[in-house]
C-alpha cells in the first residue's frame, strides 16, 4: 500500500515536473515567435515607407510633368494668338496704304473729270456757236432760192409730196396687180396647205357634256337621309342649289339634272360632302352649299391660272382669267366651252405661224374669242360684240378686241388676226363629234343621204364615210362613162343641197371601175 503511494506521487511529480519543462520551453519559444514578429512588422513599416516615398516622389514628378507641358502648351497659344495679331496689323497696315492709293487714284480722276468738263464745255460752245452760223446760212439760202424760184419752201416741198405720191400710187398699182394675179395662182392651195397643216399639228379631245350628272352613293340607305323627313331635306337642297335631284330605284346612284353646269358640280360637292359627314338637315346643307359656291369661286380662278400657263398666255387681267375659268363650266352646242378655246388658241396659233404672223397674239384672240359667253349679267349685246367690249375694258391689244368681235361678222376685220380666229372656230366646231348631234337623228342623216344617190340611174352602192362629210358613189362602168361619172357627181351634190341639211361640206366621190372577167375551164 505504501508502494503505491509512492509510486503515485512519484508519477505526480514527474508530470509536475515534466509540465514545468514544457512550459519553460513553450515560454521561451513564444518569446521567439514574438520577437520573429516584432522584427517581421519593422520590415514591413520600413518597406511601406519606403514605397510611400517612392509613390510620392513619382507623383511629384508627374505633377511637374504636366505642370510643364500645360505652361509649354498656354505659351505655345500665346505666341500662336501673338503672331496672327502681328499678321492682322500687317494686313491692316497694307490696307490703309491700298486705300490711300485708291483714294489718290481717285482724287487724280476727278480732277482729270473736271478738267473734261471743262473742255467738253467749251466744245459745246464751238459746236453751238457754229449750229447758229450754219443755220444763218442755211436760211440765207434758203431765202435765195425762193426768190429765184418764185416759191416757198412750203409750197416747193408740198409739190415735192405730190409728185412723189403720184410716182408711188404708179409703182405700188402695178405692184399690187402683179400680186393679186400670183395670190390668185396660189391663194387656194396654200390656203388648204395651212389649215389642214394646222388641223393636222393640233389633236383635241372632245367631250361632248350633258345636261345631267351622276352621283355614287355606298348604300341606298342613304337616300333616305337625303330625302329627309316629308322630303324636307331635297327640296332645301334643291332650293340652294337650283338643280332637281332625283332619288329613282337606280341601284346606288343620285341623278342630278340641271342646264347649268356650275350648278350641278355645287350640287355634287355638296352631297359629298353632306354625306361623308352625316349630318343632314337644311340648316346645314345651306352651310355646305356656300361653303362649295365659295370653293367653286376660287377652283374657277385656278382654272383660268392654269390655262393661261398652259398656253403661255401672260399679262391677262384677272377678271378675264376668271371669266376662262367660267368657261370650263359652260359648253355651247354641247361642246366644252374652255376645251373649244384652248382648242382655239391653238389653231390660231398654229396658222399665224404658218403665216408668218405673231403667234403669241393670234393664240391669245384664240383663247378670249367666247368670254361674251361667260359674262355673269344679262346683256342684249351678241356675245362677239360683248366680248369685244370687255376686252376693250380690260386694255386688250385692239387686233385681239377686233378677232373677238369680228369672228361671227358683226363688225368689219381690221387686221390679218381676224379671218385666223374666225376659220380656226369653224374648224374646232365643225370637226366631227366635237358637238353634240342625237344619234337617232345622225343615223337618220346618213341613211337619207346615201338613199339620196342610189335614187339616181346607175348606181350600184353608196357609202357615207367622215361622219356623213364625205359620199362615196360606186356606179356601173357599164352604163357610165368617165362624162357621165362628172355630170352624176355634180347632180348629186346639187341634190343634197337642195334638199338636206347639215353642217360644213359634204364631198361627193363618184367611183368607176372596170372590171373584165373571164373563167379558164
Amino acid at each position: 500500500m505504501p508502494m503505491v503511494i509512492y509510486t503515485i506521487i512519484a508519477g505526480i511529480v514527474g508530470l509536475a515536473i515534466g509540465a514545468l519543462v514544457v512550459g519553460f520551453f513553450l515560454k521561451k519559444n513564444n518569446q521567439k515567435l514574438e520577437q520573429e514578429a516584432q522584427e517581421k512588422a519593422k520590415g514591413i513599416v520600413r518597406e511601406a515607407e519606403i514605397t510611400a516615398e517612392s509613390i510620392k516622389k513619382d507623383r511629384m514628378l508627374e505633377a511637374k510633368e504636366k505642370y510643364l507641358k500645360l505652361k509649354a502648351d498656354f505659351e505655345e497659344e500665346v505666341n500662336k494668338k501673338k503672331n496672327i495679331l502681328i499678321t492682322n496689323e500687317g494686313k491692316l497696315k497694307q490696307r490703309e496704304q491700298i486705300l490711300s492709293k485708291e483714294m489718290e487714284q481717285i482724287k487724280r480722276k476727278e480732277a482729270e473729270l473736271d478738267s473734261k468738263k471743262e473742255n467738253l464745255n467749251a466744245q459745246l460752245h464751238s459746236v453751238q456757236v457754229k449750229k447758229d452760223e450754219l443755220d444763218r446760212v442755211t436760211n440765207q439760202r434758203i431765202s435765195d432760192l425762193e426768190k429765184v424760184a418764185l416759191l416757198t419752201k412750203e409750197e416747193a416741198r408740198d409739190q415735192l409730196v405730190v409728185m412723189l405720191k403720184d410716182e408711188a400710187h404708179t409703182k405700188a398699182s402695178s405692184h399690187i396687180k402683179d400680186i393679186l394675179d400670183q395670190a390668185k395662182l396660189s391663194a387656194t392651195k396654200q390656203a388648204k396647205k395651212i389649215v389642214l397643216d394646222t388641223i393636222q399639228r393640233t389633236a383635241t379631245e372632245h367631250a361632248v357634256e350633258n345636261c345631267v350628272s351622276i352621283f355614287n352613293i355606298e348604300s341606298d340607305d342613304i337616300k333616305g337621309k337625303i330625302i329627309g323627313r316629308e322630303g324636307r331635306n331635297i327640296r332645301a337642297l334643291e332650293s340652294a342649289t337650283g338643280v332637281e335631284i332625283v332619288v329613282d330605284d337606280t341601284p346606288e346612284a343620285i341623278i342630278i339634272s340641271g342646264f347649268d353646269p356650275v350648278r350641278r358640280e355645287i350640287a355634287r360637292l355638296s352631297l359629298h360632302r353632306l354625306v361623308q359627314d352625316g349630318r343632314i338637315h337644311p340648316a346645314r346643307i345651306e352651310e355646305v352649299v356656300a361653303k362649295t359656291e365659295k370653293n367653286i369661286e376660287e377652283e374657277i380662278v385656278e382654272i383660268g391660272e392654269r390655262t393661261c400657263i398652259d398656253l403661255g398666255v401672260h399679262g391677262l387681267h384677272p377678271e378675264l382669267i376668271r371669266m376662262v375659268g367660267r368657261m370650263r363650266f359652260r359648253s355651247s352646242y354641247g361642246q366644252n366651252l374652255l376645251q373649244h378655246s384652248r382648242e382655239v388658241a391653238k389653231l390660231c396659233a398654229t396658222m399665224a405661224a404658218e403665216m408668218g404672223l405673231n403667234a403669241k397674239l393670234a393664240k391669245r384672240a384664240g383663247l378670249l374669242h367666247d368670254i361674251g359667253k361667260v359674262y355673269p349679267e344679262e346683256a342684249e349685246l351678241p356675245h362677239a360684240i360683248l366680248g369685244m367690249e370687255l376686252a376693250k375694258k380690260y386694255k386688250e391689244h385692239p387686233e385681239v378686241c377686233n378677232a373677238i368681235g369680228a369672228h361671227h361678222d358683226e363688225i368689219e376685220m381690221t387686221s390679218m388676226v381676224s379671218p385666223i380666229v374666225q376659220a380656226s372656230d369653224a374648224i374646232s366646231g365643225s370637226r366631227p363629234g366635237a358637238r353634240r348631234e342625237i344619234m337617232d337623228s345622225y343615223i337618220k342623216r346618213l341613211k337619207d343621204l346615201e338613199d339620196l344617190a342610189l335614187s339616181f340611174d346607175g348606181v350600184n352602192k353608196c357609202f357615207a364615210m367622215q361622219a356623213g362629210r364625205e359620199l362615196r358613189v360606186l356606179v356601173d362602168a357599164e352604163n357610165v362613162d368617165d362624162t357621165t361619172a362628172g355630170k352624176l357627181s355634180f347632180d348629186i351634190s346639187q341634190k343634197i343641197e337642195k334638199e338636206m341639211q347639215y353642217p360644213g361640206q359634204i364631198k361627193v366621190t363618184v367611183i368607176r371601175e372596170m372590171r373584165a372577167v373571164n373563167y379558164a375551164k
